[in-house]
């Protein structure tokens, strides 16, 4: 989701008791008992090929292309594991 700098701007600017939280459950002890920490992937830089309309479209999405092409290859990959 795009949002335009002024828009962001205003949202930033809205005092916290403006905003209505009332439908965030809070967070208790009950909460975290079954929190477990996650550490993220690493990621690898590497250079791939890739045929150039398919490039120009990924790089056509803006910004953080390269996670949705990371994000293309997870869900192919995530379906080839899941049909053993």
């Amino acid at each position: 989701m795009n949002i335009s700098p002024k828009r962001l701007e205003e949202i930033q600017n809205i005092p916290d008791i403006a905003i209505d939280t009332s439908d965030i459950p809070e967070l208790d002890d009950h909460f975290w008992e079954n929190a477990k920490m996650v550490n993220p992937i690493t990621k690898k830089s590497i250079s791939i090929r890739l045929d150039s309309d398919i490039l120009d479209w990924f790089k056509s999405q803006g910004k953080g292309y390269q996670s949705i092409i990371n994000n293309v290859l997870r869900t192919y990959v995530n379906h080839q594991q899941n049909k053993t």
